[in-house]
């Protein structure tokens, strides 16, 4: 069962946007998933222009996040869909070019990746002390995340498609915590710590 809220911020939708705005996003989704998927787009006004926001939650476990922006809601919404499908398609075809890609092929219209979840991690960063007077902006964030168990590859192919610019994963060959990255130049930075004890 799909579950989509879309909502309009200082903007009155219209049941036509409205309508329009499920029926692109389950036509995008059923191409490349079965199964159940949430989430919410907005639309927001942005100055002269609209700006439209889609989170969805994917039958994977994946989080996937859009935006575009325009001068018409029509036309905002439609960047959002694009990049969407966009990354939906990379996604497809980057799990068939991997090697053992036709057993995961069948998985991608189920729930890929989502029976590797292997462990809680609950961290929290508190805001910085009042005497530290450099140009460090305060950092205030808490979150508990499952981290799933991926290959290198899988996880790269999931920061990829999900867009966000760091991913943490239990590595399925070592069983220990590593992360992959955007770098700044656009290429994928991996870190693989080493074993605790070990220089």
């Amino acid at each position: 069962m799909a579950a989509l809220r879309v909502s309009g911020r200082g903007v009155d939708l219209g049941e036509a946007l409205r309508t329009r705005v499920e029926q692109r996003i389950a036509s995008v989704l059923t191409k490349y998933f079965d199964g159940a998927y949430h989430g919410h787009v907005t639309v927001a006004r942005d100055g002269s222009a609209y700006r439209t926001d889609c989170v969805l939650h994917l039958p994977s476990g994946i989080t996937l996040e859009a935006s575009g922006a325009a001068h018409d809601a029509h036309a905002s919404f439609d960047q959002t869909a694009e990049r969407i499908e966009k990354r939906l398609r990379r996604y497809k075809h980057r799990l068939k070019s991997h090697p053992n890609g036709h057993a995961k092929e069948a998985a991608v219209d189920g729930a890929l990746l989502s029976d590797t979840a292997v462990m809680e991690a609950a961290y929290s960063v508190m805001e910085a002390p009042e005497e530290d007077t450099g140009d460090h902006p305060p950092i205030i964030a808490e979150s508990t995340r499952t981290l799933h168990r991926r290959t290198v590859s899988e996880a790269v192919v999931e920061l990829d498609l999900t867009g966000v610019p760091v991913l943490v994963f239990v590595h399925a060959g070592t069983e220990r915590v590593n992360v992959v990255y955007r770098r700044g130049d656009g290429a994928i930075g991996w870190i693989d710590p080493p074993e605790r004890g070990t220089p």
